[in-house]
């Protein structure tokens, strides 16, 4: 099951960096590195419970390192892509892990959102 889990999430990544390509001359932030810094969060994001330590200090850093406009977009259209990229997340959960860390961003995690008026 971890190896399922690995290309899964390897497969997003190349997912996210083909339809991040036009943004990224902007954005400094890549989706790998969303995918990678969330990659704690997925058990959460799936079947709920508790948020780990590991997973709240991803979205901590996840969230510092967005620190611009083409940054918090990116980011967004990563989070955006994941929902039909890894089966099984739960978007009750993932609207609300910021919250349960403690973390306030600038937009909220939806499958629905458009990213283009993320700030």
């Amino acid at each position: 099951m971890a190896n399922s889990s690995v290309m899964k999430i390897v497969c997003l990544v190349m997912a996210c960096m083909v339809v991040a390509a036009p943004h990224a001359v902007d954005a400094a932030i890549t989706c790998g590195q969303v995918v990678s810094d969330l990659a704690p969060c997925l058990n959460y994001l799936r079947s709920g419970g508790s948020v780990t330590a590991g997973c709240c200090s991803a979205v901590r850093s996840l969230n510092s390192s967005a620190k611009t406009t083409p940054d918090r977009q990116t980011a967004c259209g990563c989070l955006k892509n994941a929902y039909s990229s890894i089966p099984g997340i739960n978007a009750g959960y993932a609207s609300g892990l910021p919250g349960k860390c403690g973390v306030n961003l600038p937009y909220k995690i939806s499958p629905s959102i458009d990213c283009s008026t993320v700030r």
